[in-house]
């Protein structure tokens, strides 16, 4: 299959680019700015020992119009590009917008293209729930596909707000077409090792944050959901090729708190890493909250709430078989240790 892929070269997308190239498909690949190699080069390499082809073209997210001529010569979009920062000056310009606006641009190829046929969008548990308290406040006995976020906002949790708002554009521009269909991919906290040395994702930074002993004194009881980088790239390739599958599908291996990720860290690298011994009580961490980045607003709202979210859908439409969060944690640790030497 020809495929358009964006953000393909990131944590995620590297992933998903591997398997495309594995299983003999022709991807091409936007790329912002073909002169910095060193953020592509990695999938290079990755195209020269699998039977897949690989194209790289120019294209902006925020540019109308810029993905047309590709998208006319593929059957399927795969769109992962979209901010996963939490640092950032103004939310709406580095957020929002930027995950909105790219895409309406990505979609609104895909209705003017003659081939495409199918899309897959890169979303998130943050597009299902912004803050954890949202269980108990919705009175539900777990998360599903069925919710949408309805607590974030550009002044709380606005990367979760510009998730969901980008979702829901797709889900509106979907609708308003008969050319393509559409399937959302709702991973929880991604972890497990890279394929790229120039990654900034976020649960990169959280683990680095782990073993470098930012958190040796404690950590805020704080409940997320965890799935493995290459489960993640599966479900994708699997929603791409299964044209039955239909709909948003939340990826989760399971539910954990920071301090259970650092006891499998602890258990597998005894005596290696300056790892916390105890949580922080949640009304200390009002005073201290801000040394990891929590607002008052955000540690009142999950701070101590257990969440649980279904994978059912996943496994019964995408048949995916998910990596134990012991494997994902133990092999992340392990390439960054390795990649220190």
């Amino acid at each position: 299959m020809k495929v358009m892929v964006t953000g393909g070269t990131g944590y995620i997308g590297s992933w998903v680019v591997k398997l495309l190239l594995e299983r003999g498909h022709e991807v091409f690949l936007s790329i912002r700015d073909l002169s910095h190699i060193q953020k592509y080069r990695h999938i290079e390499d990755i195209e020269k020992k699998h039977k897949g082809k690989l194209h790289f073209f120019k294209a902006d997210l925020l540019q109308n119009g810029s993905f047309d001529d590709v998208a006319n010569q593929v059957e399927a979009i795969i769109h992962m590009a979209s901010p996963f920062t939490l640092r950032f000056k103004d939310p709406v310009k580095d957020l929002i917008e930027p995950a909105v606006k790219g895409t309406k641009n990505v979609l609104s190829a895909a209705s003017r293209s003659k081939s495409v046929k199918r899309v897959v969008l890169t979303s998130s548990i943050a597009a299902v729930h912004g803050d954890n308290i949202d269980m108990k406040e919705q009175h539900l006995e777990e998360f599903s596909e069925a919710q949408f976020n309805t607590s974030s906002s550009q002044w709380h949790q606005p990367y979760s707000y510009s998730k969901v708002m980008a979702e829901k554009e797709a889900w509106k521009m979907y609708n308003e077409q008969g050319k393509w269909s559409l399937v959302v991919i709702n991973p929880t906290l991604v972890m497990g090792p890279s394929l790229s040395e120039t990654s900034n994702s976020e649960s990169l930074a959280l683990m680095h944050d782990i073993l470098t002993g930012k958190y040796r004194f404690g950590v805020p009881k704080i409940y997320f959901g965890f799935v493995d980088v290459r489960d993640v790239a599966m479900a994708h390739v699997l929603a791409l090729e299964n044209k039955s599958v239909k709909g948003r599908h939340i990826l989760v291996e399971r539910v954990a708190s920071i301090m259970d990720i650092t006891k499998i860290v602890g258990k597998k690298f005894p005596n290696r890493f300056k790892l916390p011994k105890v949580e922080v009580p949640k009304f200390l961490l009002y005073t201290v909250g801000w040394a990891f980045g929590l607002t008052a607003k955000f540690i009142k709202r999950n701070v101590g709430y257990k969440i649980k979210i279904s994978s059912k859908k996943s496994v019964q439409d995408l048949g995916l078989t998910y990596t134990p969060l012991e494997t994902t944690i133990c092999d992340m640790v392990e390439q960054m240790e390795l990649n220190k030497k």
